[in-house]
């Protein structure tokens, strides 16, 4: 008897385990399918802006979920793994990427206000992105 209820609690945590471990993959492959890269530059006033005004809250929002940040310098051109449909010529320039193709971008950062709002449009149009019900405005 005390074999059997093992081999079963051994079989419930393995089922456990395996469904974690799916899950987790699963997970791992969204958040990395879409991401928004910021191209910047040293001495850049408008990206010191953003990263001051936006920067602190982006991972919070519904938007930074579906679209996680990633920091790239203008003179390191486009990181191995991501092509860019043009080259950046603007800091900063907002780039939304799927499975490392370019889709979208945002080139300048026109304030707060105007900045979650063409977000919210790009990601709307290009990609599956819903905000959440009840989800605050970003701005």
């Amino acid at each position: 008897m005390l074999c059997v209820i093992q081999t079963v609690n051994d079989v419930a945590m393995l089922t456990r385990f395996f469904s974690l471990v799916a899950f987790s993959l699963f997970m791992a492959s969204q958040a990395l399918a879409v991401e928004l890269i910021m191209v910047e530059q040293k001495g850049c006033h408008y990206c010191q802006k953003w990263l001051a005004e936006i920067g602190p809250i982006y991972p919070k929002t519904p938007e930074g979920a579906f679209a996680p940040l990633r920091l790239v310098n203008i003179a390191d051109g486009p990181p191995a793994d991501v092509h860019f449909a043009r080259k950046p010529v603007f800091t900063p320039t907002f780039i939304l990427v799927d499975e490392g193709k370019e889709i979208g971008r945002i080139e300048g950062y026109p304030g707060e206000d105007f900045f979650w709002g063409l977000l919210e449009m790009m990601l709307r149009a290009k990609t599956s992105y819903v905000k959440p019900d009840g989800a605050a405005a970003s701005n």
